[in-house]
């Protein structure tokens, strides 16, 4: 009877709206269902199995009824589309250009195919896309998954220099860019020495295709495709299908391998119902949820929370390639956006930034802040001028696809990060103890968590994953934090090396291997120091060889013309010796304590 029962629904939703309808008198039927769901391949991963541990653990309030969809992501994104083909998808927030849900999920599809046929790519090779946010970014990213590719995201302000770095780890085949920066993606090919095909995107009328790249709108054409050409994929939903780079809590970049399954769960976890609703209202023939996309794409904060939730959802996407106020807030007003997915600089320029009127925030309900804390006072200001708002802060990382823990929607308690998501597990645990065990509320310590949102590992790591990823599943996020007596999570401090600026990670290793790397520099640490807008800023100190002439300003271009913007170091400060350890580890805090509070 239950088998005949499930085989009546046509998709994952109704399947799941069924099972949350049935009530306490139902209990029966209950257990029926989640034992079919646990043996059916087509159904649901119906739990994580947590090893017992001590009353400290937290675990998520909203574990009840929540179930995870098992099945690969181009399954998971277009499985409603039925329900919102028309609706527009995608749309320029500077040209207008747009996509409505069904070309975006044809173009998609045309290519997955072109990718197979016409580079010979197998099922596992890894794709590059270093795209700002424009409509065509999920028809390379979702036609690669669709095909059974990996896809590492590579930041487009980065240099030729930084690009051929993330080629060379990740093993890319093929590299997506716009017209705009083919020359550096050009550059860090050669750079590489690997022979990779660049595959071109126009996003001016006027541009024009450089002489050695492929047309991407060729690519996704659908005239003359044969849709059933789709070689199927090999690869299940446990496999590897984004490769993003982090630091993780120190060191030089790593490729984070994250599966179906965990992006999958996460953006499952951001759609539950946190007493006061949910953060995503549903889309229906006379509403859509709009939301102007500034954070990034090739970030996995704006590739989880924004793009790949949300286009699951049916919401409207306006992309912006940059933040520049006028662009943004022109946005806000012409599209009504409701939802924002924003980061504490954002949220401080709307507050003290005399140019945003009412116009501008009048449609927003509900605004996510994460990838870097933002503190109780900020959000206060920010709620004063815009009271009608529900704020809700989040905390994750690239290792976890991201979110572990939020906030409720309505919640008032600023200064928290929240509690942890729908299967997910956080501890608390004393700094440098061996054997991880949980501390109770109120105490300091490192946040550790667990979920199925948790990655893989690190690419080609193993030693770096056995040092992040412990003892029965637990990742350490190298965050100094606490929980109240309410379960409440608060973030202190960090433990990690990482310099947060702007919400993105800056590792002090990178910086100063770089310094190093100058024929006058003996020796350089590299700290944070806070700043009021970007969260932290870089500071280098440097120890020069004996008859150098350099200056601030030489080292600081040096510096610049090889590193993102966001990576600039923004002050030097030259020193006699760089405070070591017995082992010769930089004590950073020592430096940070002198020369930098």
């Amino acid at each position: 009877m239950l088998r005949n029962f499930y085989n009546k629904f046509t998709n994952l939703n109704t399947f799941t709206k069924y099972y949350l309808r049935l009530n306490n008198h139902e209990k029966k039927y209950q257990k029926q269902f989640l034992k079919y769901l646990s043996t059916n391949p087509k159904a649901y991963i119906v739990d994580s199995v947590f090893p017992q541990e001590n009353e400290f653990v937290q675990s998520s309030i909203y574990d009840e009824n929540f179930l995870i969809p098992k099945c690969r992501i181009e399954e998971y994104i277009w499985d409603n589309i039925q329900n919102w083909q028309e609706k527009t998808a995608m749309v320029c927030g500077i040209t207008g250009r747009n996509y409505n849900y069904a070309k975006l999920r044809d173009y998609s599809a045309a290519t997955a195919i072109r990718l197979q046929q016409k580079f010979n790519l197998k099922s596992g090779d890894v794709v590059g896309i270093c795209l700002p946010n424009i409509p065509e970014f999920p028809i390379c990213c979702f036609g690669a998954i669709e095909a059974d590719l990996i896809v590492t995201t590579v930041n487009p302000i980065y240099t030729a220099h930084e690009i051929s770095k993330q080629i060379l780890d990740s093993q890319a085949k093929v590299m997506f860019c716009t017209v705009e920066k083919y020359s550096v993606l050009e550059e860090a090919v050669k750079l590489s020495e690997q022979n990779i095909p660049i595959i071109c995107i126009k996003t001016d009328k006027n541009d024009i295709l450089p002489r050695n790249s492929i047309d991407f709108f060729e690519l996704m054409d659908t005239k003359g495709i044969d849709f059933s050409s789709l070689q199927k994929p090999i690869r299940d939903h446990h496999e590897t299908v984004t490769l993003p780079y982090s630091s993780g809590t120190t060191g030089l970049p790593k490729g984070v391998m994250l599966s179906h399954t965990n992006l999958i769960s996460n953006c499952e976890m951001l759609k539950v119902n946190t007493g006061k609703g949910t953060i995503v209202l549903p889309t229906t023939d006379s509403y859509q949820d709009v939301l102007p996309c500034v954070l990034p794409f090739f970030h996995i904060y704006g590739f989880t929370v924004t793009l790949m939730s949300k286009l699951n959802q049916g919401c409207k996407m306006v992309t912006l390639p940059g933040f520049r106020p006028d662009t943004f807030l022109n946005a806000l007003a012409e599209h009504k956006g409701s939802v924002l997915n924003l980061v504490p600089p954002i949220i401080i320029f709307l507050t003290n930034f005399e140019g945003v009127q009412n116009k501008h925030t009048q449609s927003i309900r509900n605004i996510f802040s994460g990838a870097a804390p933002l503190a109780q006072s900020d959000a206060e200001m920010f709620l004063k001028k815009v009271p009608h708002v529900d704020f809700v802060q989040g905390y994750g990382l690239t290792e976890t696809s991201p979110v572990v823990l939020f906030q409720s929607v309505g919640s008032t308690n600023y200064a928290s990060i929240g509690a942890p998501c729908p299967k997910t597990q956080a501890k608390i645990v004393s700094i440098d103890d061996p054997t991880f065990t949980a501390l109770g509320a109120n105490q300091c310590g490192e946040l550790l968590v667990r979920g199925p949102q948790t990655m893989k590992g690190y690419h080609n790591n193993e030693k770096a994953t056995k040092e992040t990823l412990v003892e029965n599943g637990w990742l350490r996020t190298g965050d100094i934090s606490y929980y109240d007596e309410n379960g409440q999570f608060y973030i202190t401090d960090r433990l990690k090396e990482l310099i947060k600026v702007k919400g993105f990670q800056v590792p002090p290793a990178e910086l100063e291997a770089l310094l190093r790397s100058h024929n006058e520099i003996a020796d350089a640490a590299v700290v944070g120091k806070s700043h009021p807008i970007d969260g932290e800023r870089p500071v280098g100190f440097v120890v020069l060889k004996k008859n150098s002439t350099l200056n601030e300003e030489n080292i600081k271009k040096f510096v610049a013309e090889k590193v993102a913007a966001y990576k600039k170091i923004d002050e030097i400060i030259f020193l006699e010796a760089i405070p070591k350890n017995p082992t010769g580890k930089i004590i950073r805090k020592d430096l940070k304590a002198k020369y930098c509070s």
